[in-house]
């Protein structure tokens, strides 16, 4: 019988993730890993100050526990509090320095979920981990969840090829309503709770009011990129991304402002009025930090440069070790930090992270 361990989140994807592994006739396994100390956060001169908890970890442990207890598998509880600051929020907050917009969940999967994890599984003897990711696997290639609205493969694109072939995605070929109904149907914990959103270690509370316990804000001036019109003070750059809309309600604009650049040196946030303005259009990126979980080197293909986004046809440049991506038909509010991720029609092929954003091919000079 061949052993598998799941990583078990105190939600309902996991839980039905156990529970079809079960089914299938599989050793099953639990582990709980605990990836973020809610209690505890520094403020900006590195001395400890408590807060309201901000990630449910206990009741998560307590749903996950209740749910093995359900299924009749142990569960295993781990602390990866320190890899996961050394690795992901470290990366998370140099990101920020530099004006860019990180993924901390993709790099959560690279070095927790699908490295740790799997050392840990292997420590257990396990032949395989699982997740609750809507996700699938057929011959050694990552494919797109069955669930459109609920796909993952966006935020897998940084793992290895080796961590894929250790790695069963159980609920990959079921939609999330049969999930919630099969949990309800065998009277799991989970079966109607809320889904996780955001990013865990910021929880309920507002970016700014986490932020400011790790990096200083630094205000600035808002001006028009159009016009270079002064339209007021912003509250640190690192609090805004390109595309943004939400909190730039300044008084006397008619028409909707959006952020389209930032220049650090001068500590400015360009701004510019209509969601469909040219500054906010870029026809080219150059990608770094690239990862292939595929053999497949294609010159033409699509490419989702933000999770939420429909796919865009594009076309790849290959560099000495980065890659040149180009869509001529121009795609809005293409962000310095985020992943470019790239699909042969239902295959992930992998991607990498965008480190210049450029237009009709030259930098554009406001990001």
């Amino acid at each position: 019988m061949k052993k598998v361990v799941v990583g078990m989140s105190g939600g309902v994807d996991s839980s039905v993730a156990a529970l079809l592994l079960k089914k299938q006739g599989y050793e099953v396994i639990g582990l709980f890993m605990r990836n973020w100390d809610s209690l505890i956060n520094n403020d900006i001169q590195g001395n400890p100050t408590l807060n309201t908890p901000i990630c449910p970890q206990e009741q998560d442990y307590n749903d996950a526990l209740a749910v093995c207890q359900k299924l009749g598998i142990n569960l295993h509880r781990i602390d990866f509090v320190k890899e996961y600051w050394d690795f992901v929020f470290t990366y998370f907050l140099e990101e920020l320095k530099k004006g860019r917009t990180p993924n901390p969940d993709i790099m959560c999967n690279k070095y927790i979920k699908f490295d740790l994890f799997i050392k840990e599984a292997e420590r257990l003897g396990a032949d395989y981990i699982a997740t609750g990711h809507y996700a699938r696997i057929k011959n050694h290639c990552l494919l797109r969840g069955k669930d459109e609205n609920k796909d993952q493969t966006y935020f897998l694109s940084q793992i290895s090829k080796d961590q894929l072939s250790k790695v069963l995605f159980p609920i990959g070929e079921y939609e999330k309503k049969e999930v919630r109904k099969l949990a309800e149907e065998y009277g799991l914990i989970t079966a109607k709770k809320k889904d996780s959103t955001g990013i865990c270690f910021i929880g309920e509370r507002h970016f700014k009011d986490f932020l400011k316990n790790y990096l200083p804000s630094t205000p600035g001036r808002i001006l028009n990129i159009e016009t270079q019109q002064d339209l007021g003070e912003h509250i640190g750059l690192m609090y805004y991304t390109i595309g943004q809309r939400k909190g730039l309600d300044l008084g006397g604009h008619p028409d909707r402002l959006f952020v389209v650049g930032k220049d650090l040196t001068k500590n400015i946030l360009y701004v510019a009025e209509g969601e469909e303005n040219p500054y906010l259009y870029s026809t080219s990126a150059i990608i770094e930090n690239i990862n292939w979980l595929s053999d497949k080197r294609p010159t033409s293909c699509t490419a989702k440069f933000r999770y939420r986004q429909m796919d865009n046809p594009v076309f790849l440049e290959y560099l000495e070790d980065k890659i040149l991506v180009k869509y001529p038909q121009g795609i809005k509010s293409v962000t310095k930090g985020q992943a470019c991720v790239f699909y042969l029609e239902e295959e992930c092929l992998g991607g990498g992270i965008i480190c210049e954003v450029q237009k009709n091919g030259e930098n554009l000079w406001y990001l």
